[in-house]
């Protein structure tokens, strides 16, 4: 989740690109976010092949603007909106009709939000998590990662979506819940299991 702290860095690495032409800032941008917007993109599309290149894209467009970024009031939300709409208009113009941002989303889903040794929680229990998220709706599971692994704020996933903040709440509401149930364990057996007791 992007914490203030690094929404700042993100907003003095888009100074120096911005400002300073400063190719290292650029760089350090484009790891910040590559692979959340690859991932993202392949959510749409489902063709890793394609998602990397309108990816790259997206970083293209924004070293070619980068004099007119600081105009930019969220430049995180800028970026996935930008990945979307690059590839819903690849997807119209591969299908050349309409498409619609689909609820048939495939979201990976990369890492889950616990530290095993600090929480000593189980392999089961690990596996618990995983496959309540993979069982979510899924634009739950997409509403889901956007939140908790991308670090996008509510406000934002509704605007990225087009869909209503309330939405966004009662989605979240419904993932967290059914987590919260998978991993309903004994908290003692797990963690004499844990012991090796």
């Amino acid at each position: 989740m992007l914490m203030n702290n690094d929404r700042l860095h993100i907003r003095e690495l888009v100074e120096r690109i911005a400002v300073h032409n400063d190719q290292q800032a650029y760089k350090q941008f484009f790891c910040m976010f590559q692979s959340r917007l690859r991932q993202f993109a392949y959510s749409v599309i489902k063709s890793h092949e394609i998602a990397e290149e309108i990816t790259s894209d997206v970083f293209i467009k924004i070293w070619n603007k980068r004099t007119s970024l600081l105009n930019i009031d969220n430049i995180v939300l800028y970026l996935y909106i930008s990945v979307k709409n690059q590839s819903l208009n690849y997807l119209s113009q591969k299908s050349k009709e309409n498409v619609f941002f689909s609820d048939e989303i495939l979201v990976e889903m990369k890492s889950i939000y616990f530290d095993p040794e600090q929480l000593m929680i189980t392999a089961e229990m690990m596996r618990r998590v995983q496959m309540a998220i993979l069982h979510l709706p899924p634009k739950c599971r997409q509403i889901f990662k956007l939140v908790k692994e991308d670090g996008l704020r509510y406000k934002e996933v509704a605007e990225l979506l087009g869909i209503s903040l309330k939405t966004v709440e009662a989605q979240m509401s419904i993932a967290l819940r059914r987590v919260a149930q998978s991993i309903h364990f004994d908290i003692n057996a797990s963690v004499s299991s844990y012991l090796g007791k």
